[in-house]
């Protein structure tokens, strides 16, 4: 069983700018285990997927305590790294995203998507309250002794449609992001973003490696690739996929 400072140093070098590691987002041990026999790397949960196998809806609407209980199953069903949806910490003060980030990795996680929006709220959190927030789970990933990986998330391009994306997006996007790596992030997750030109100008101007998700809007992993991305990651896609499949069949059975 590989340890958690080695799948943790594993998931970083992961990260390759025109390399991009997939992560075909699990929800359970079972899924997990799934994907991991189609070849993963790397194991990453989805906090929508993760809330809604548990009957609740997005939002950190899940108890923490049963997130992190599912991690733990996640992590010893499969001798991968595990990454975790950790959503907005749990909590805006960084004191309690601090105390968050240290249960998600005692509970096996060697790293955590951590989004800027205001959860249950609107809008995003001040550039320099987020940058506090990170550099507060950067402090606790380091007080751990484990090198987890902070991917830090912006919510500009999914608090606005896909056609309304321009340059100014970008602008914001850039900024958050160097305040992010500054305050010790190690990757930068634009979900919602598919226009090419954008996603190539986000990867040029942003050092940290550059995370996308696999939305039909989004270009496929071949021109990702070229536009210097280097993590696709699926989402709540495969859950929403199976979740259809498996009403159509429980239909098509009951109904004969």
């Amino acid at each position: 069983m590989t340890s958690q400072i080695d799948k943790a140093k594993a998931f970083h070098a992961l990260h390759v700018k025109g390399n991009p590691v997939v992560l075909y987002n699990a929800w359970d041990p079972g899924s997990a285990a799934i994907v991991a026999r189609a070849g993963a790397k790397a194991i990453a949960t989805g906090s929508a997927p993760v809330a809604m196998a548990f009957g609740y809806t997005d939002g950190e609407k899940i108890p923490l305590d049963l997130a992190l209980d599912n991690i733990r199953r996640v992590v010893a069903a499969v001798d991968l790294p595990v990454t975790m949806d950790l959503e907005g910490g749990y909590g805006v003060e960084p004191e309690k995203v601090a105390k968050s980030v240290t249960r998600a990795i005692e509970a096996g996680a060697i790293g955590f998507n951590f989004e800027d929006q205001v959860v249950g709220g609107s809008g995003l959190h001040d550039i320099a309250l987020q940058a506090e927030r990170v550099a507060a789970a950067a402090t606790a990933v380091k007080a751990s002794g484990v090198p987890a990986f902070i991917n830090a998330r912006t919510d500009i391009f999914l608090k606005n449609k896909p056609d309304t994306h321009v340059e100014k997006h970008v602008d914001e996007a850039v900024e958050r992001a160097r305040a992010y790596a500054k305050a010790g992030a190690h990757g930068f997750f634009a979900p919602g973003l598919g226009d090419e030109k954008l996603i190539g100008r986000l990867c040029r101007e942003v050092e940290l490696p550059v995370n996308i998700i696999a939305l039909a809007h989004v270009p496929p992993k071949a021109k990702l690739t070229e536009f210097g991305v280097a993590r696709i990651s699926y989402g709540p896609v495969p859950y929403r996929q199976m979740a259809e499949w498996l009403e159509a069949k429980a239909r098509a059975a009951i109904e004969g």
